[in-house]
């Protein structure tokens, strides 16, 4: 009986020790990682590890170009209380107070307006395109 009860034990440690062999290969399988990492100037294959060059600007956008993309939104509604596109007298006191001061509010925020109209893309050179076109719409 002994010798029974001794195999039917070695059966089921052997048994139990091929599913925990089993079980710990698919916890290896889940847990392995998704990638790799490629380092610039290591053979990594056919892995590109270097960034594309930028693409060269094709220049500085146009003032309509900067307005429709950026400006539009609040400027074509009068949003936030925001002169509209072509309205003389909203426009009127700020023109007065000059082009280069239009610029500089544009460019640093005023009043309600966030800097740069919230366009994080825009430079300095397309806000200020941008407030000249606005203000050649007033002629």
């Amino acid at each position: 009986m002994m010798k029974v009860l001794a195999m039917v034990l070695l059966g089921f440690g052997l048994t139990a020790g091929a599913v925990m062999a089993s079980v710990e290969d698919q916890i290896r399988a889940r847990i392995e990682p998704v990638g790799t990492v490629c380092v610039d100037g290591e053979d990594c294959g056919d892995i590109a590890t270097s960034a594309a060059p930028a693409q060269a600007s094709s220049g500085p956008r146009s003032g309509d170009e900067v307005y429709t993309a950026a400006c539009q939104a609040c400027h074509a509604s009068g949003a936030a209380g925001a002169p509209i596109l072509g309205d003389q007298e909203a426009w009127s006191s700020r023109v007065d107070k000059g082009l280069e001061t239009l610029v500089t509010h544009a460019i640093e925020g005023f009043n309600a307006m966030p800097a740069k109209g919230g366009c994080a893309s825009c430079s300095d050179e397309d806000i200020q395109v941008a407030v000249e076109y606005m203000v050649s719409e007033l002629e």
